[in-house]
């Protein structure tokens, strides 16, 4: 009896366990992220095939659990981060006195940051607020430091639009030239450098 390689292993796993993986993924987190679980799930296993043992459906299932968990951890970072974000941007809003240039242009630095994807908000931020060397944020991301350096202006441009979209009010009227006073801009600019 020939037995069956590595893709009709788990192409039959795959056709006797995806229902019970999506189920017990909707039982746990609802149909909404239940395909985006069970489609991680049967990664991990395609990944680990030689490690899946012959019951597969029980370790399917801690598999779905621990995706599920870390999913969970995830948006508990974004959704602290964003609280974070926010709490910081409404105390820079009510703050008044001398320092209310830099409080002010702190709050709309932060609420342009809160717009950006996660990913930008983390190449930004690994420079400038964590103090890391290109090369060694470079490694935090998991690429090359050309890369890095190509992905942070690209993250830098956005923070600009998005600062520039925060002092107009409007997307649409942002046509590449700043509204902001020039010498704001560019301390924001020197801070992400």
């Amino acid at each position: 009896m020939i037995e069956p390689g590595p893709r009709d292993r788990f192409t039959a796993l795959y056709d006797a366990c995806y229902p019970s993986v999506y189920a017990y993924a909707v039982s746990r987190a609802g149909r909404q992220l239940a395909e985006e679980v069970a489609s991680e799930t049967f990664c991990v296993a395609w990944r680990r095939i030689d490690d899946v043992p012959d019951e597969a459906l029980p370790w399917l299932l801690g598999v779905a659990r621990n995706v599920l968990r870390e999913s969970y951890r995830a948006d508990a970072r974004r959704q602290s981060l964003e609280s974070e974000l926010a709490a910081w941007a409404a105390a820079g809003e009510h703050t008044t006195g001398d320092v209310a240039d830099a409080v002010t242009e702190r709050a709309a630095v932060l609420r342009a940051l809160a717009t950006l994807s996660d990913g930008d908000r983390e190449l930004l931020t690994l420079v400038a607020w964590h103090g890391l060397r290109a090369a060694d944020a470079a490694k935090v991301v998991g690429c090359s430091t050309a890369t890095y350096f190509v992905r942070l202006h690209r993250a830098r441009r956005r923070l600009e639009r998005a600062l520039v979209v925060a002092a107009v009010g409007e997307p649409d009227a942002v046509d590449g030239a700043s509204v902001l006073p020039s010498e704001s801009l560019e301390s924001v600019k020197e801070s992400f450098r």
